[in-house]
């Protein structure tokens, strides 16, 4: 995986063969960052991404010059990987290991952008349990935004709060916003 713009633009990152991962492409991230670029300016915003993973997500906010960054995944591995590459490159990510559903009931932080890239294999019930903790807890700021990564196959428009989706190959992310 690579960095695709900012400081840290071109830069690889290769993420041990163990970890339970599945890292957005690039072709995906650079659309979403295409659409997340014309609505904020990275130095003013927090962003929490849940189901960090790798950290891919995490690593092209802080590159662009996100400075309240958290990383929420329950694998061990995944919180490590994150914390050592957020030190060598000294970027300000704040890695969590926890549940996301029970890091979502206890957080009382209000993000004005929540990253979730859950496993494609979810049920509706598991997507949607997400969007529900996130605005039944108003985690998000006033302007704030949920994306969802997830399958082109799963649709997440019926959900309550949902705005509109893009497609990116295989991945699609659906935006949420307070009505």
């Amino acid at each position: 995986m690579r960095i695709i713009s900012g400081t840290f633009k071109g830069r690889r990152i290769s993420a041990p063969k163990k970890l339970p991962v599945r890292p957005t492409t690039d072709m995906a991230k650079e659309g979403l960052f295409n659409i997340i670029n014309n609505r904020y300016y990275f130095n003013e915003i927090a962003v929490l991404d849940l189901f960090a993973g790798t950290g891919n997500i995490s690593y092209e906010f802080a590159s662009r010059g996100t400075t309240q960054i958290t990383a929420v995944d329950q694998d061990f591995g995944c919180i490590k990987f994150i914390n050592q590459t957020a030190d060598s490159f000294e970027m300000p990510i704040s890695a969590i290991k926890s549940n996301v559903y029970k890091f979502l009931e206890k957080t009382t932080q209000k993000q004005d952008l929540i990253f979730a890239d859950p496993p494609y294999d979810f049920s509706d019930e598991d997507f949607s349990k997400i969007a529900t903790l996130v605005f039944k807890n108003e985690l998000l700021q006033p302007d704030g935004v949920l994306i969802i990564e997830h399958s082109k196959h799963t649709d997440l428009s019926k959900l309550d709060e949902f705005s509109f989706s893009k497609s990116y190959g295989g991945n699609m992310f659906s935006f949420f916003e307070l009505k």
